[in-house]
């Protein structure tokens, strides 16, 4: 779960991208910028050890084959994650960060 300096910050964030967002509307604020905006906004990707993936999914408390239907993957794969013989990447390893910070609702 998130401690409250980080939410705080993801709402702060969030209501300068929404104003910066506004400007550029209006013709205030070039693309270039409106672009930086957006990926400062973007969850950050970073890799996942197999015991994280494992405890992700318990504290979402689905099954393997659940939390794989979520992530759009084969049961395998989730299985393989968690028993360190393969690593997630690519858009599975971006909606694994999505549910770490945010809860498997956010991708359901």
């Amino acid at each position: 779960m998130p401690s409250k300096s980080r939410k705080a910050e993801s709402d702060i964030l969030a209501t300068v991208h929404e104003s910066v967002k506004g400007l550029h509307k209006v013709g205030l604020v070039d693309k270039a910028t409106m672009r930086e905006f957006d990926a400062m906004c973007l969850t950050p990707v970073t890799p996942m050890a197999p015991e994280e993936i494992r405890a992700l999914r318990e504290r979402e408390q689905v099954s393997q084959p659940v939390f794989a239907s979520y992530l759009n993957v084969r049961k395998d794969a989730v299985s393989k994650w968690e028993r360190g013989e393969k690593r997630p990447d690519g858009p599975s390893l971006k909606l694994l960060n999505l549910v770490k910070a945010k809860g498997l609702q956010a991708i359901a």
